[in-house]
């Protein structure tokens, strides 16, 4: 399992799990070995005069904490504890929406200004970090996510520097993906992005896939969709399919995704009559532009010689 523990005060070396595999040829980690290894709290049972009880994710494990030094550290703690009311130990403040484990490191760095990230729940932290103001565990965060980036993590990863705004994360993701397009689609992450996450990756040159493998896979994005929200998969499909480039697919793979559509609608019927009028003009602006323009993994087909062929 991958982890690294990171200090917020001082920087900690570490190896990426290629330089660690390189270095000893044992099974692909991240590890880190600082000297003096902080000590992290113990959040329960209650802490030596805490004042203050959180009930966290989905299982409601009970966390209990200092309100003076989450409010001194962290002006979202600040907000939401507010003053202390009365002697004793107030009601539990409950965090169903953030996963403990999560919650355990936001508070671990809170105390100690420190942080053990782990691959499996590294996004998890970052969520909370972005959701809690704090900037240093933010930074912390993305420089880890970058260093174990791969096939399994990069559409999760993509999917919260979509929601958050993280710009320079979701052009690391995006460009990952583009050299490894065929691997990322294949995976659950990918099923799982929002229809704004898969819009950049569907609008991109770069993916080195073939448009009638990506079709495909967008159809399977869309089931799943249209099953979580219970909406019809055409419905769900409509704010990404206009970037499908069917002009690319030959006349019978186009006729066979004609068909298709009529037993599973997914695809404007206009889109795929603009396919066709590529097919049938072979020259002029009709023929050019972005949905006749090839991606990087596009294969041949005997009547891209009439396209817009030139990678770009």
């Amino acid at each position: 399992m991958a982890d690294l523990w990171l200090e917020g005060l001082r920087p900690v070396p570490y190896m990426t799990d290629l330089e660690m595999k390189a270095q000893n040829g044992q099974r692909q980690s991240l590890r880190v070995v600082p000297q003096d290894r902080p000590l992290l709290p113990c959040f329960s049972p209650p802490l030596s005069h805490s004042d203050v009880c959180f009930v966290v994710g989905q299982e409601r494990q009970e966390v209990f904490a200092h309100r003076c030094l989450l409010a001194c550290r962290c002006n979202f703690f600040q907000r939401l504890l507010g003053p202390k009311l009365g002697p004793g130990m107030p009601s539990p403040v409950v965090l169903s929406t953030v996963p403990a484990e999560a919650f355990l490191a936001v508070l671990e760095f809170l105390y100690t200004n420190s942080v053990r990230l782990h691959r499996h729940s590294v996004l998890e932290v970052l969520t909370a970090a972005v959701e809690y103001g704090l900037e240093e565990l933010r930074e912390l965060c993305l420089g880890f996510v970058l260093k174990v980036l791969d096939v399994e993590l990069v559409c999760e990863a993509l999917q919260v520097a979509v929601t958050f705004g993280l710009g320079p994360l979701q052009e690391r993701c995006i460009a990952f993906i583009e050299a490894h397009s065929q691997e990322a689609l294949r995976t659950r992450g990918f099923l799982e992005l929002s229809a704004p996450a898969l819009l950049p990756l569907l609008r991109s040159d770069k993916l080195c896939v073939d448009e009638a493998e990506l079709v495909l896979a967008a159809r399977s994005w869309a089931r799943v969709g249209a099953a979580v929200l219970e909406r019809p998969v055409a419905e769900v499909a409509a704010p990404v399919v206009r970037e499908l480039r069917l002009a690319l697919l030959a006349p019978a793979e186009l006729s066979a995704l004609e068909e298709q559509n009529q037993r599973e609608p997914l695809i404007p019927v206009e889109q795929i009559v603009e396919a066709w009028k590529c097919h049938a003009l072979r020259r002029g602006d009709a023929a050019r532009g972005a949905p006749c323009r090839r991606r990087r993994g596009t294969l041949p087909r005997e009547h891209h010689c009439f396209l817009d062929l030139p990678f770009k």
